[in-house]
């Protein structure tokens, strides 16, 4: 079985036997906080009961901090899980989607023997989102995604072309879905969220996660906000009712205090992403200048991730993206020191 996504560093373990510098995973470099260690240390001594199936505090906690009541709350079992759900709620004949982007929104889709329709991006528009969508949102459509910073290319969309796609959908009876997951490493984060049309269009699903930022991905906890809470209620039946462990709620919980940590994580990716962009296009790549925490770049290389991995770093190929290939490879941004190491080993393999 081939994993259609970065951070397989069971695998790399496997074959080399040690742990490697991992750059093909997007997740916060300072590690996991640790308040949402100690948090979920304390919840142990509960695990002999069924969590919350609701998850009733962790979604009264976020609805304070997105200033939504929480019944336009729903949580899961990482965004991915949700995106499943939300297709599984829906069952759409056809959706759209736009390529290169996350690849699991076409999984779930074709789980659900939809039609999937692919936007493509253009490489000389930067992979930027373009008024060209709303021509491709036609009835019949019925579910949008977009990923908002995109993945892997870490562009953002004009706020005024999102908030138009969004009334296209409305008209066209589509569900819009953005994916917001990066969004917390963006400089203006509030001024481009989508999250204050919640109310007023029922049709737009937000997914958000704690993966990213707190360095969460092996607990495994995400949530979506949206106005329809008919489709809330179909979402959470779509899939196992215990999808939220304790411990996941738990660290949710803890997380959410982190204030200080959220601001260490953003000075720290905004100071080296410019300084690592520099460091690639002074080797001869074409990188194209991202919003959140990582980088998208160009380089000729074969062989270019095997020969990393010798030198105990992983990168993330881009070669199953649509509209990519064996020539593009996403980058995390990490710590300077880190930073440095990745560049030195590109520097001797290219």
């Amino acid at each position: 079985m081939e994993l259609m996504h970065g951070g397989d560093w069971a695998g790399y373990e496997a074959r080399y036997g040690r742990p490697p510098l991992d750059f093909s995973a997007n997740v916060s470099p300072l590690g996991l906080p640790e308040g949402v260690r100690r948090g979920v240390i304390a919840a142990l001594s509960e695990a002999h009961r069924y969590p919350d199936p609701l998850c009733r505090t962790l979604r009264q906690r976020l609805g304070e901090r997105e200033g939504l009541p929480l019944e336009q709350i729903l949580c899961g079992n990482g965004a991915a899980d949700l995106i499943f759900r939300g297709v599984l709620a829906v069952s759409p004949r056809r959706a759209l989607i736009t390529a290169p982007t996350f690849g699991e929104y076409e999984q779930a889709l074709t789980l659900a023997d939809c039609q999937v329709e692919r936007f493509f991006l253009r490489e000389e528009e930067g992979f930027v989102l373009t008024s060209r969508l709303l021509e491709a949102i036609t009835p019949g459509v019925e579910m949008v995604f977009l990923c908002e910073p995109n993945n892997p290319t870490g562009a953002v969309s004009d706020r005024q072309l999102l908030l138009e796609v969004l009334e296209r959908c409305r008209r066209t009876g589509a569900l819009l879905v953005v994916d917001e997951c990066f969004g917390d490493f963006l400089e203006d984060q509030e001024a481009h969220t989508l999250r204050g049309q919640v109310g007023d269009f029922p049709n737009l699903l937000i997914l958000k996660a704690f993966t990213k930022m707190y360095a969460m991905a092996g607990v495994r906890l995400g949530y979506c906000l949206c106005g329809d809470t008919v489709l809330l209620e179909k979402m959470a039946g779509a899939g196992q009712p215990w999808g939220v462990s304790s411990l996941a709620q738990a660290a949710g919980l803890a997380a959410l205090q982190e204030t200080e940590y959220v601001s260490q994580v953003r000075q720290l990716i905004t100071r080296q992403r410019p300084v690592l962009q520099k460091g690639l296009e002074e080797l001869g790549c074409t990188v194209w200048p991202g919003a959140a925490n990582y980088l998208l770049f160009k380089v000729h290389r074969p062989g270019l991730t095997e020969a990393l991995e010798q030198r105990g770093i992983t990168l993330r190929s881009c070669k199953n993206y649509h509209g990519l290939g064996p020539d593009y490879y996403r980058t995390a941004v990490r710590t300077e020191e880190e930073n440095q190491r990745l560049l030195a080993a590109l520097r001797e393999v290219l």
